[in-house]
């Protein structure tokens, strides 16, 4: 099977960072451990990056929420060390917003058997995402793994579950 997992925006300042939660870190060995198993069955494995530049609180974005993160070059920016080693020979897509048409271009060009999402946040990026590429590739059946997913808030991450389940994108 011709597999991609996207890994989103497991990033410094989304894990422990500026905007960091609880819920974030502890998704974190159930991300590693996701990943472990995709990498060994051959699946394709892309990793998101949140970028903004350093004039981010002028964007609509920064005006919108005014919290300095992920800055291209900064640690916070980063993919967590937990992390890191994966991404190595991997796609790594920065995306100046929540949902990178990058990615659904790439799945459109790829045409994958299944794409499976997880990372941070459920609510923002992860849905942003999970939409696009269900869009790019209509009948490639897409899902969220829930347990390899946090949100802004654990309500917000149930309605983000919800909102998928409601647009055919599984929730596993």
């Amino acid at each position: 099977m011709n597999k991609l997992l996207v890994v989103v925006d497991m990033q410094t300042d989304f894990v422990d960072g500026s905007l960091g939660t609880k819920e974030a870190v502890m998704i974190v060995p159930a991300v590693k451990a996701k990943i472990e198993k995709e990498k060994a069955e051959g699946s394709t494995i892309v990793f998101t990056r949140d970028t903004h530049p350093e004039n981010y609180l002028e964007t609509q974005e920064g005006r919108n929420l005014p919290v300095v993160h992920c800055i291209k070059g900064t640690p916070g920016w980063q993919i967590i060390p937990e992390l890191l080693p994966f991404s190595e020979g991997c796609m790594i897509i920065d995306k100046p917003t929540f949902g990178s048409l990058v990615l659904a271009d790439y799945v459109k060009e790829n045409h994958f058997d299944a794409i499976e999402l997880i990372g941070l946040c459920t609510d923002i990026c992860v849905i942003s995402n999970a939409m696009l590429v269900k869009a790019a590739d209509t009948e490639v059946p897409v899902s969220v793994t829930a347990d390899c997913c946090a949100g802004v808030t654990p309500e917000s991450h149930t309605n983000a579950l919800a909102a998928m389940k409601m647009c055919q994108i599984a929730v596993l």
